[in-house]
């Protein structure tokens, strides 16, 4: 039985994940979101620590010695960054300490999952990680080293037989699915927007896995455009069920925010709210599938003012059992840290007054609803695999 209060990784060096002036992941939108949490006074809720860096034998649990050693050379020298590795790219600029502040991260994600697993805590949040892109052998999409995919390896290095990973991130985690393609101890669930219509392309409902593994890569694309009731009429019509068929151990979820509707990056019509309302339900999960078992990790999320702050310090006071209202006012001294921070106006709620509900699938099949058509496609693919009806 976990004894102590949640914790909340956090070390203020993660701010220097820092990819330059103009690219959309602003650090700002960590340190906003830590000072949020702070007027909530949400640190008294939990415990805020910081752990150690990954080291080189963490990283190569899922990363290769290659890469690290062309992430440690560019961390040195940024103009001399491998593209190959998808270093120095776009999408993923080299800069100098890259290494040092992708290992911190990482290492925050690792610590709080060996944490949670020995019972020192039953949650643990990092909302500076769920780094979800990066590759055993590159860099992609904003992600140096894939953090997510580190804390699920070191459970099963740990002996861990059964982890469940759910991704709600707006971009299909494809890097995570990519490290345990042939692990049927680690169960991948994404929701992500169509990969017609968004990065990376990937997430068809007909990836699901290799070999021993096939079926537990569970993906469902969504329409761009989707709204509070369609995504979670998605998310309750398949993460429950493979949950329950599952049993994991651990629950690694990933809350990337950049499913709402001013996120400048994606195309989904998400509110606060129906994140908040995800966030409920991986908690509720993590106690009626994993023993309470719960890492819970940051991911996308551009509208760095309005958006990422209030959800993510949802999701602290979630894991802290110590939840916001949704109607509670954004506490005055948090907009003024805005405006000197980022010079813009913060918003006024917590929520964006929604209340989401949605309609349970067993309430029935409409086959000219794409969202439908998704959730049937998805349990069509991956159900069987498990013996369950599609």
């Amino acid at each position: 039985m976990a004894s102590g209060r949640s914790w909340l990784l956090w070390d203020e060096a993660v701010t220097g994940y820092n990819f330059g002036p103009g690219h959309p992941m602003d650090p700002v939108r960590l340190a906003l979101t830590m000072r949020l949490v702070e007027a909530f006074g949400l640190e008294q809720a939990c415990e805020v620590l910081a752990m150690k860096p990954a080291g080189e034998s963490t990283l190569k649990l899922v990363h290769r010695a290659d890469y690290v050693n062309a992430v440690k050379r560019a961390s040195a020298r940024p103009a001399g960054a491998d593209e190959n590795y998808g270093l120095g790219t776009p999408d993923t600029p080299a800069f100098r300490g890259m290494h040092e502040v992708s290992s911190l991260i990482a290492g925050q994600s690792v610590g709080g999952a060996e944490a949670v697993w020995e019972g020192t805590t039953e949650h643990a949040v990092n909302f500076a990680g769920g780094l979800h892109h990066a590759m055993p052998g590159s860099a992609a999409g904003f992600c140096v080293y894939n953090d997510a995919s580190l804390a699920i390896a070191r459970l099963l290095e740990l002996g861990a037989e059964r982890v469940a990973y759910v991704d709600v991130d707006v971009h299909h985690g494809d890097g995570v699915q990519a490290a345990f393609w042939d692990d049927p101890r680690v169960l991948t669930i994404s929701l992500h927007e169509h990969p017609r219509t968004l990065y990376p392309g990937t997430g068809w409902p007909e990836e699901t896995g290799h070999g021993a593994g096939t079926g537990y890569a569970v993906n469902v694309p969504l329409p761009p455009g989707t709204g509070d009731a369609g995504w979670l009429r998605a998310l309750h019509a398949v993460v429950p069920e493979l949950l329950a068929d599952f049993a994991p151990q651990f629950l690694v979820s990933q809350h990337g925010v950049d499913t709402h509707f001013d996120d400048p990056l994606a195309h989904l019509a998400l509110s606060v709210d129906a994140q908040r309302a995800a966030m409920e339900a991986c908690h509720s999960w993590a106690h009626s599938h994993a023993a309470g078992r719960w890492l819970a990790l940051g991911g996308g999320g551009y509208a760095v003012v309005d958006v990422v702050p209030r959800s993510w310090t949802h999701l602290v006071a979630i894991a802290a059992h110590a939840p916001v209202e949704p109607e509670t006012a954004v506490p005055e001294e948090w907009l003024a840290q805005v405006y000197a921070l980022a010079r813009m106006r913060g918003p006024a709620r917590m929520t964006d007054g929604r209340r989401p509900a949605w309609r349970a699938w067993e309430d029935g099949y409409d086959p000219a609803d794409p969202v439908d058509q998704a959730i049937r496609a998805c349990r069509r693919a991956v159900y069987p695999a498990h013996g369950l009806l599609p």
